[in-house]
């Protein structure tokens, strides 16, 4: 998903807030991700306990947390396709 979480990212990022949550992972295996997977180009936090992912809801990856404006999160479990990601973004800012 990290290709089409960037494109989305560079499409919508004037519309939306990206941001990346790596979870149960040190932190120099997460730079390289980034820098290899073009995600570098908006904010990530890493959770190495895994205590927000569990706050989220969220066992593992891959996932996707949609927050709208008024605090509402839907989380997607699972692998999700460019075109899914950009109705569910398109769905949000139409909100």
């Amino acid at each position: 998903e990290a290709p089409a979480v960037a494109a989305a990212n560079d499409t919508y990022g004037d519309q939306v807030t990206f941001v990346g949550m790596a979870g149960k992972d040190d932190l120099s295996a997460v730079k390289g991700f980034l820098g290899g997977n073009g995600v570098n180009r908006f904010t990530h936090t890493l959770d190495g306990d895994g205590s927000l992912w569990a706050a989220f809801g969220i066992g593992s990856q891959p996932a996707v947390a949609f927050i709208n404006d008024d605090g509402t999160i839907d989380v997607r479990q699972g692998a999700i396709s460019e075109d899914e990601l950009a109705e569910r973004i398109e769905e949000l800012i139409a909100t």
